[in-house]
Parts: C-alpha cells; sequence; structure tokens
C-alpha cells in the first residue's frame, strides 16, 4: 500500500459532486489525452459518452452531464468561469455541436451523444461510464472509466490515485502506524510526522503555501455563500438560507471585503447559541455555493465540503488556536485522517452511503481540531473515532438526485459533531478507550458492503422517495 498527500484529499474543486461531478469531468479530460495521445482530435468524426448506474440516476442533479460536456470541450474546473456554465452548455444543446477539445466542432446530440443509463450498472463500480470516440477512417476508441471518490477515476487497468501515490519516509496506513511513527521519532505532534511525510511530495514550505492558499479558498466561498440570495438551481426550489442567517446574526453592522465580514464575526457576541448558529451558517455558505456550480474545496468529497471549512473558520473565529501555524497543522492532519479511510474502506457515497462522505469529513475536522487545541496524538485518533462512530450507518438518499436535501444541513451536523467530538476527546484518556480509529474504519466499511443500494446516491430510497418531488 502506497501513501496519498493530504492535498489529494483536500483540494479545489467545483460543485456539486466530486464523485459524480468532477469524476467524469476528469475522465473525459483523461479521454481528450488519450485521443490526443494515439491518434489526433482532429481526426474525429463523432464522441460518445454514456452513465451508468449511480452517475446516471443522479446524473442530473449532480451536474454529471453537464460536466461530461464541459470535460470533453476542454474546459478544466480548476479554472472555469463558474458563471459561465450555463450558457455554455446551452449552447452545446441548441446548437447540436461540441467543440472538442477548444479545437474541433463536431455534431453532438444530447440523449444520443451523451446517454445516462438508467437501467445497467457496470460491474466494477457503481460509477461506471463509457466514453467512445469514432474517427473519419471508421476506427474506435473505446474506454471505461469509474469514478471511484473525492474526484478520483479508474480504469479497470489504471488507478488515477496511484499516478500520485508514493512511498513515503514513515508510511501511515493506519492509525496504529500514525501512533507508531510518532512515537518511534519522539515527536510531540501528529502533525509534525505529516510534515515530514509530505516532503515526498514537496518542500515543508511548499506544503505550508498549499495549506494557507486552501484557507484562503475556504474563506472566499463562505464569504460568497453568505452574501448570496436566491433559489438554488435543480427544480426543488430550495432556497438559500446562509446569508439570511448571516445578516441576522451580524445586524445591520456594514463591511467591504472578507476581511472586514470575518472581523465582525470574531467581535459578535459570543454565547452557546450565537456560536452554533455560526458553525452552521459556514457550513450552510460553502454547501449552498457546491449546490450552485461555486468552487469550492472537496474535503474529502464535495458532498461533505462544508464540514471541514465550518470546524475551521470555528476555531479561527471563536478560540485562542487561530494562527497561521494552526490552520496549517489543521489541514495536514484532517487530510491524514482522510487518507485513512481512502485506503482502507472508501470516500464515496455511491460504495458506502454518507457514512463515506460527511462522516469522513466529521471524522477529519474532529481530528485536525483536537491537533489544535493541543490534544496528544492518541486524542486526535480518538475525536475522528468519535466523529465517525456517531455516523455510521448514515445512508445517501438525495431528494430528486440533487446535493440538496439532505446534504446541505448534513454539514451543519457533521460539523457539530465534530466539535463536540473535539471536546470529548480532550477531556478523555484515550488508553481507557474501547474502540479504536482502525476499528471504527473497519467497521464503516462493513456497514457499507452491507448497506442496501438503494440507500447508495441512487435516490431510490429513503428521503429521495419519501418526499413527492417534481422531476428535476
Amino acid at each position: 500500500m502506497q501513501s496519498i498527500s493530504v492535498f489529494e484529499i483536500i483540494k479545489v474543486g467545483i460543485g456539486p459532486s466530486s464523485s459524480h461531478t468532477m469524476g467524469p469531468w476528469n475522465a473525459a479530460e483523461n479521454f481528450l489525452r488519450q485521443i490526443r495521445t494515439d491518434f489526433a482530435l482532429d481526426k474525429v468524426g463523432e464522441v460518445y459518452v454514456e452513465f451508468f448506474g449511480s452517475l446516471a440516476k443522479t446524473g442530473v442533479g449532480h451536474g454529471t452531464d453537464i460536466a461530461g460536456m464541459l470535460g470533453l470541450s476542454g474546459e478544466n474546473f480548476k479554472t472555469i468561469d463558474t458563471a459561465s456554465i450555463d450558457r455554455k452548455i446551452e449552447h452545446i444543446k441548441t446548437s447540436n455541436q461540441i467543440n472538442l477539445g477548444g479545437e474541433k466542432t463536431i455534431p453532438f446530440v444530447y440523449g444520443e451523444h451523451l446517454v445516462l443509463n438508467m437501467k445497467k450498472t457496470l460491474d466494477f463500480h457503481p460509477n461506471g461510464m463509457i466514453f467512445r470516440a469514432v474517427f473519419k477512417n471508421g476506427e474506435e476508441l473505446i474506454q471505461d472509466y469509474y469514478s471511484i471518490g473525492g474526484g478520483f477515476i479508474a480504469t479497470q487497468n489504471e488507478n488515477s490515485m496511484e499516478k500520485s501515490c508514493i512511498r513515503t519516509l514513515y508510511p501511515c496506513h493506519s492509525g496504529q502506524d500514525v501512533l507508531e511513527n510518532v512515537e518511534k521519532l519522539s515527536l510531540g505532534r501528529i502533525s509534525d510526522l505529516i510534515f515530514l511525510n509530505e516532503e515526498s511530495w514537496r518542500t515543508k514550505e511548499e506544503t505550508e503555501r498549499e495549506a494557507l492558499y486552501i484557507w484562503e479558498q475556504i474563506k472566499e466561498c463562505i464569504y460568497k455563500g453568505v452574501t448570496r440570495d436566491g433559489i438554488l438551481p435543480g427544480g426543488l426550489n430550495v432556497s438559500r438560507r446562509a446569508a439570511a442567517l448571516n445578516r441576522k446574526l451580524l445586524g445591520d453592522k456594514s463591511y467591504r471585503n472578507h476581511e472586514e465580514w470575518f472581523q465582525l464575526v470574531v467581535d459578535a457576541e459570543e454565547t452557546f447559541t450565537t456560536i452554533n448558529k455560526w458553525v452552521s451558517c459556514f457550513a450552510l455558505a460553502v454547501n449552498e455555493e457546491n449546490a450552485s456550480f461555486g468552487r469550492i474545496i472537496t474535503a474529502p468529497t464535495n458532498g461533505a465540503s462544508g464540514v471541514i471549512p465550518a470546524v475551521l473558520m470555528y476555531a479561527q473565529a471563536f478560540t485562542t488556536h487561530n494562527s497561521q501555524e494552526d490552520v496549517i497543522r489543521f489541514l495536514l492532519v484532517a487530510g491524514e485522517i482522510g487518507t485513512l479511510f481512502k485506503k482502507n474502506a472508501t470516500i464515496s457515497a455511491a460504495m458506502g452511503g454518507c457514512q463515506a462522505e460527511v462522516g469522513v469529513s466529521s471524522a477529519m475536522a474532529a481530528a485536525g481540531l483536537t491537533e489544535i487545541m493541543g490534544g496528544t496524538p492518541a486524542q486526535v485518533l480518538m475525536a475522528a473515532e468519535i466523529a465517525m462512530e456517531h455516523h455510521l450507518g448514515l445512508t445517501c438518499d438525495p431528494v430528486g438526485g440533487l446535493v440538496q436535501i439532505p446534504c446541505i444541513e448534513r454539514n451543519s451536523m457533521g460539523a457539530i459533531k465534530a466539535i463536540t467530538a473535539a471536546n470529548i476527546a480532550i477531556e478523555s484518556d484515550p488508553s481507557k478507550a474501547r474502540v479504536s480509529l482502525d476499528e471504527v474504519i473497519q467497521s464503516m466499511w462493513e456497514t457499507a458492503q452491507s448497506m442496501n443500494d438503494r440507500f447508495k446516491e441512487t435516490s431510490e430510497g429513503g428521503l429521495a422517495i419519501a418526499v413527492n418531488v417534481a422531476e428535476c
């Protein structure tokens, strides 16, 4: 087993779903590279993409079809102007053409060249898709892809995650590995160990810069969310709530940018109820941006992207653990916990339900918060265990196939649970704990395998069928 950088788990993404939006987008870009390598774009006559399983069943609500078209158009989700997405998609659909790779215009009829096959699931993974290019000389290139969570893709022969996986000096493939390496190296903190391992990818200074860059993106995303009213796209007519809650909490105070807004938050009245409302506001803000095809931080997925920002913003605004170093160490530890779930279980809701998304993000956030609160390495892992323990069995049953109900509110719950888990762990003796982090990860994976597929991001069970909605 090889190591994964924390910045493969916490990274810049685009809404509304890492597995259903970013994964197919990455697959489309990969397919373009394969065409360029083995053939040439100007030799392509037509291109087809068919989505299966969970990608098809919740594809429209998750923007899977949009991601496929934009990826084939040569757009990149890290750089695209998100305000231009609707216009670009409308042009493809009305013109019945696509500008393949941004270089060659070819016929493209939605429903014919792009198909959502809801009756079939590919054997390798529930998030399957097949791309096919037909060349002018009659040759074809056919490639299957699978979106395996967190934006990672795989074929039956190759996994995109493996390209960024290497052997570190002090491998940590389990919680026990983490504790043993910290003790062996006489380190006081888990983040000290992660700094050493991240040097396999970049220098310590580069690691610090990347963490602070992610923090800037988090602040920008939260600020956008608390300053935007309106109805979320998709047809459920869900109203944005973060902006109204922000106004209620700040009263008539005005601000011109996110720095001034943040200072007002810091200076606001601090009561238990007020702080809880602010944590919910932070999480809602991020996930409302995610539901609107906004640019967010995937941590470890898009559906769970509000938990870590909410908990980190809580630490910055309402605790004394609010230095830049605290930000860096929080993110490093949170990311490392995410790698343990990625390697030993899953971070894909299509494989494991929402316990694999909000549950994992809550465990990550709890560990990061405990780290900067001065918790011992054992207490850090204990916090992650507590947070996940109380998400076990959480299903993924999005209404209308959209990352809105119950997903948005669920991030607020995950953030509050993370803070609670950290507070419990910091006051506990881990040597008396009856359940370890490794055991709860194993339990989560067993639960995932036993969970009925109706509750794994198919919109065929739970709230998805209990709530009567018009087709989106």
